[in-house]
């Protein structure tokens, strides 16, 4: 197979949860530009109509709907107009996110339980939906968003957010255990832990620790908007056909040190 093959999507289908805005929509982007068809949801349905009408500009097909990854109704309505709109699911961008900053002492229950059930619930719903349709297949790739800050602690100085942490750190576990259970299905998993970069998200701990931060960085520097469609295109498409459970670290070098 020509390199250029192993790097293609054409005719692939792919679903971008969270694909309205910061890293989905730069994830999206990438794929589409690869050939994929894309379908972006999020609970704000306007952002991923925005991104959408982008994407189409590529050349490919593209569906925008709204869905609250907790919600095993939404999900169950975007795995069906997919599969309706285009026959098939061949990618899953676990990318919705949510985050909740407090310390330990005064981070209230609620909070917690919140953060938890969007970023790994949400993940385990969407894989579960996802997952059937794959299985028929007896194909797929899952790509779950995981972070740096499920690794290792954050100093707290410019990052107390321990709802987070511990989410994304299940989200790493999980993205091992599935590629065990489903790898003999033919379904691929592997997770992304980026480090820092500027989003809506994180634009306010950049704000508060950013010169702490590139300190900490070996390349004293943040993520750009080009810093993972590569990486995403590479777990997504055939060059990583012999690569699964694994979480690919981007971060400048920060976890080196």
């Amino acid at each position: 197979m020509h390199v250029k093959e192993l790097f293609d999507l054409t005719g692939k289908t792919a679903i971008v949860t969270g694909g309205g805005r910061g890293l989905g929509e730069q994830i999206a982007e990438g794929f589409a530009e690869s050939g994929a068809n894309i379908v972006v949801c999020s609970r704000k349905k306007e952002n991923c109509q925005e991104v959408s009408e982008k994407l189409q500009s590529l050349g490919v097909k593209t569906l925008a709907l709204k869905c609250d990854v907790t919600d095993p109704d939404d999900i169950k309505d975007v795995v069906k107009k997919t599969v309706e709109e285009f026959g098939r699911i061949d990618i899953l961008v676990n990318n919705s996110g949510a985050s909740w900053g407090a310390t330990v002492d005064e981070m209230p229950l609620e909070a917690f339980q919140k953060v938890l059930n969007v970023n790994v619930v949400g993940t385990f719903l969407m894989s579960q939906a996802v997952g059937k349709v794959m299985t028929e297949q007896k194909h797929g790739k899952i790509i779950n968003i995981a972070s740096v800050a499920g690794l290792k602690g954050s100093n707290p100085e410019y990052m107390d957010a321990i709802g987070y942490n511990t989410s994304k750190g299940g989200v790493i576990s999980f993205t091992r255990d599935l590629a065990v259970k489903w790898g003999p299905r033919g379904i691929y998993v592997n997770a992304i832990a980026p480090g820092f970069f500027p989003t809506k998200m994180s634009k306010v701990l950049i704000e508060k620790g950013g010169d702490k931060m590139l300190e900490g960085t070996p390349l004293r520097k943040f993520g750009t908007e080009n810093d993972l469609k590569g990486l995403a295109l590479f777990l997504a498409a055939p060059a990583s056909d012999f690569v699964t459970g694994e979480t690919i670290v981007v971060d400048g070098g920060a976890s080196a040190m």
